[in-house]
């Protein structure tokens, strides 16, 4: 088979596995990547419909990992919406993603999740992000992370920022420090972004004004 020719081929094997992924910013990257190859492959055998398209495909891409990465700490791009932790429609959720859910949690049992006295869900736009659980912790003015959830499609961004962040949800509760569960102690890199220290054997995240 020619070079080229294998080009091409891999290319068009390369975009159709990028539609595959669930993955917002993966998608865009992995598509991008795509494009480019078939705009080579293209011109090398003078397809030049082809290459206007994914030139187009490639620009829009870019346009839009633009965006992403531009507001993906933005607090005007994302809410943390308070809700009760019985809510029917947070049931609902975690209970549409229970195998995800349990997958990244293996030790959350239903009684923790019950026992949650507060729910934050992170939309952006109409999209349902993450959903953050907790409980009254071991000390006044402490806040014990149930479960931090982020949905499939949002998982290369950091939603539960905006539920830890200074002045958000957790501050307006007056809570002094917030403790990371368990289960979120193998998330280091996760939780050193969104502002953990590590003190002992447990993650707090302190939001004491300073």
């Amino acid at each position: 088979m020619p070079v080229v020719e294998a080009i091409g081929w891999f290319g068009s094997a390369f975009l159709v596995f990028s539609i595959m992924q669930t993955r917002v910013m993966r998608f865009r990257v992995l598509n991008t990547t795509a494009c480019v190859i078939l705009i080579g492959y293209n011109a090398a055998i003078g397809v030049w419909p082809m290459v206007a398209m994914n030139v187009a495909l490639t620009a829009i891409n870019l346009w839009i990992i633009a965006r992403l990465l531009r507001e993906r700490h933005d607090s005007r791009a994302y809410d943390a919406v308070p809700m009760t932790a019985d809510e029917p429609f947070l049931a609902h959720l975690l209970d549409r993603h229970a195998a995800d859910v349990a997958a990244f949690n293996p030790g959350l049992t239903p009684e923790a999740v019950r026992g949650a006295e507060h729910a934050f869900v992170v939309s952006t736009g109409d999209q349902v992000v993450g959903v953050v659980l907790s409980r009254a912790g071991e000390e006044p003015g402490e806040q014990q992370v149930v479960l931090d959830y982020v949905l499939p499609a949002y998982r290369d961004f950091t939603p539960g920022e905006f539920v830890f962040r200074p002045g958000g949800p957790f501050a307006e509760l007056g809570t002094r420090r917030v403790v990371a569960s368990p289960g979120m102690q193998a998330s280091e890199r996760y939780l050193r972004a969104v502002g953990f220290v590590q003190q002992g054997d447990r993650s707090v995240l302190d939001l004491t004004p300073a």
